[in-house]
């Protein structure tokens, strides 16, 4: 029973609790970006290069026969994958970016010394007071 309180523990933890929300938000933004890239992106880039697919292009290694499919490098639908990539490799370094120039400020800010404690403040005013009866 033991290893079942550690592991709720575990799992209930602020972290792995973050973690899991990053990962499910991520992957959404993922699909976005796959979206993006082939529907927004590379039809432009296609009709531009003379009506080419991306998502169509490779290279016939061996043909279709009647035991066998054709044997293909689709480099297109990897060239699609490198500019995902890429999209989504520089969204998370500008979210970084921008979180690591938040704590920088937050660092620099000045910080209020604390107050004193009462004793010392009660001392200090004493010792004011002795001096201006001198």
């Amino acid at each position: 029973m033991s290893m079942v309180k550690e592991f709720k523990a575990f799992a209930m933890r602020g972290n792995v609790v973050d973690m899991a929300v990053g990962i499910v938000i991520g992957g959404a933004f993922g699909l976005i970006i796959k979206s993006f890239v082939a529907d927004i992106i590379m039809p432009p880039i296609g009709m531009l290069l003379g009506n080419v697919d991306f998502s169509e292009l490779a290279v016939v290694l061996q043909e279709k026969t009647l035991e066998a499919e054709a044997v293909t490098l689709n480099y297109g639908a990897f060239i699609n994958t490198v500019i995902n990539f890429l999209i989504i490799a520089f969204a998370i370094f500008m979210v970084i970016r921008m979180m690591n120039k938040m704590k920088k400020q937050e660092e620099e800010a000045p910080k209020t010394p604390p107050a004193p404690p009462a004793d010392e403040v009660l001392l200090t005013e004493i010792r004011d007071l002795l001096k201006s009866k001198q």
